[in-house]
């Protein structure tokens, strides 16, 4: 015999390095637009994209957490926007501060609402198919499944199986004879549990997305002894859904009758902590009137709204009088806070009554202490000391052009100042019940009274009975499909002199740690079974 020679491990197959190149290609089909289309609903509906889009939409709902929304915090947007003139109109450009309706984050929404419809849809119509279908016959070699085990039993095959159904069938498993052998399967609630799971989701988008666009919300501050009517004109933002109708808005309304705040004091540094805000109400509803609270963390219900208790504050009755000692403006105005001592900025304006209009910025100390610098500031937020501060303008304050002006600005740039600054005139300085001239005998500035406010964002959503039911749902899937195991167990009877040789195995669709216990506890007991005097079953 010759010795082998590398060239005899030559592949027949390959081309001879002497003989001409041939270059053969594989031709890949070609994709038509309805190819394509086709290829993009089957990505967009697989249960790996519809995990991806769920993370993207947990991720893309953050920035709504982080930085004030127009829809529940229009007055935090404004401050927003003050504190970083150079960020917000590059956040404001990427529709950070409307997260939950912006392009970005209703696209995602939509595309995961679209992805689950298609994973659920054929996964309901395979599980229908199943739920209606015979258990899988019985495999030929039993014993390379799990737990397989052997019995033996002196009675004949049909008592054997008989006796085997009737135990199958009590542990709520679907039975079926193929010859000699039974088959039997359950656990179909599993996959029912994860469809449950899955269409409880669509029900919390769908409801959200729909349902949602029903709703509304607004904010309105409420000076006390003053009244608020539920309608559009009387809130001082809103935000309504989609499908809102102002004809839906529940008819009432709201006086404040009085506000409590309690604090306490940190020893260690000297600032209040507060402990409870109490705001008393008296509702309007259906003609009848009823004493109410509203707490932080406590909304109030009326009709199909709740009013939620955001903030509060002070709101020195100021009333300007003219040079005649008319007075042309007296109410009460709101100061926002700016501090946890409350002391609050606040802007008056008086259009009509004086020579020209007016407008004052003031500062209100509630527990006034002067600094070193010679400056006021407030060391308690209750009004044990209360000081208001003054600086007038006058000019043309807008107010008569036809265009909104923000009630909490004032905007000095065409306006002359005449008290405080470098006019050479001091800022004006009152306590409570005090009075000042207001320079060249324009008249005079009192602070008259010192009511509270409270700030309520009035919310209609409809959306919370589906979105519980829909959660339930979720989680009550999620266990079922969790700890419902699926299982196939199969029990053989093979003839074996006077008995029967008796064969179990069992099959998992999935992780199932009990399986092989199960298979072993099913044998012990059809045997303990067909140990005990019995008749003998026909088939």
């Amino acid at each position: 015999m010759e010795p082998l020679r590398p060239s005899d491990f030559h592949d027949s197959t390959e081309p001879d390095k002497n003989e001409p190149a041939t270059r053969s290609t594989i031709a890949q089909p070609k994709l038509d637009a309805a190819g394509w289309l086709r290829f993009a609903w089957r990505q967009l509906t697989s249960m790996r994209t519809a995990l991806v889009l769920l993370l993207l939409l947990a991720v893309a709902a953050i920035p709504g957490s982080l930085v004030p929304q127009r829809s529940a915090d229009p007055n935090g947007v404004v401050q927003f926007e003050r504190d970083n003139p150079d960020l917000f109109p590059v956040l404001d450009a990427l529709q950070v501060f409307d997260t939950y309706t912006s392009v970005w984050f209703s696209s995602i929404y939509l595309l995961l609402f679209v992805s689950l419809i298609g994973c659920i849809i054929p996964r309901t119509q395979h599980h229908a198919k199943a739920l209606r279908a015979r258990p899988p016959a019985t495999p030929a070699r039993l014993d390379r499944l799990v737990g397989h085990t052997e019995r033996r039993a002196s009675v004949d095959i049909e008592t054997a199986l008989a006796e085997a159904r009737t135990l199958l069938r009590k542990q709520r498993f679907r039975v079926e004879r193929y010859g000699d052998s039974l088959s039997a399967e359950r656990g179909y609630l599993r996959e029912t549990g994860n469809l449950v799971f899955h269409m409880a989701l669509v029900g919390i988008l769908a409801t959200i997305g729909l349902a949602g666009g029903f709703g509304y919300n607004g904010q309105r501050v409420i000076v006390q002894g003053q009244t608020f009517t539920n309608q559009l004109t009387s809130y001082d933002s809103f935000s309504p859904g989609r499908f809102f109708d102002e004809t839906r808005l529940d008819p009432f309304s709201l006086r404040l009758d009085d506000f409590e705040a309690v604090y306490d004091l940190d020893t260690t540094t000297g600032r209040p902590i507060p402990l409870d805000f109490t705001a008393s109400v008296t509702v309007t509803e259906n003609g009848e009137s009823r004493a109410e609270t509203v707490r932080v963390n406590e909304p109030l219900p009326v009709g199909a709204t709740n009013a939620y208790l955001l903030g509060n504050g002070f709101a020195p009755w100021i009333t300007v009088f003219d040079g005649e000692g008319t007075a042309v403006f007296s109410q009460p105005v709101p100061f926002l806070p700016q501090d946890a001592n409350l002391t609050s900025l606040g802007v008056v304006k008086v259009p009509d009554g004086l020579d020209e209009q007016l407008g004052m910025i003031g500062f209100f100390y509630p527990s006034a202490v002067a600094l070193d610098s010679g400056a006021l500031s407030s060391i308690f937020p209750e009004p044990d000391n209360p000081v208001l501060t003054l600086n007038v303008f006058e000019g043309d304050l807008g107010l008569d052009e036809g265009v909104p002006r923000n009630a909490y600005s004032l905007n000095t740039d065409d306006l002359d100042q005449i008290t405080g600054g470098d006019t050479g005139v001091d800022s004006i300085v009152l306590q409570l019940g005090e009075s000042a001239e207001l320079p060249d005998g324009r008249g005079s500035v009192e602070f008259t009274r010192l009511p509270r406010f409270v700030s309520l964002d009035i919310h209609h959503d409809p959306t919370q009975a589906g979105v519980l039911i829909s959660s339930l749902l979720v989680l009550a899937g999620l266990l079922t499909s969790l700890f419902v195991p699926r299982r196939r167990l199969w029990v053989v009877a093979t003839a074996d002199g006077e008995g029967v040789r008796l064969q179990y195995a069992g099959l998992a669709r999935g992780d199932d740690a009990g399986l092989e216990r199960a298979v072993g506890e099913l044998a012990d007991r059809h045997v303990e079974l067909l140990a005990r005097p019995q008749q003998p079953a026909t088939r």
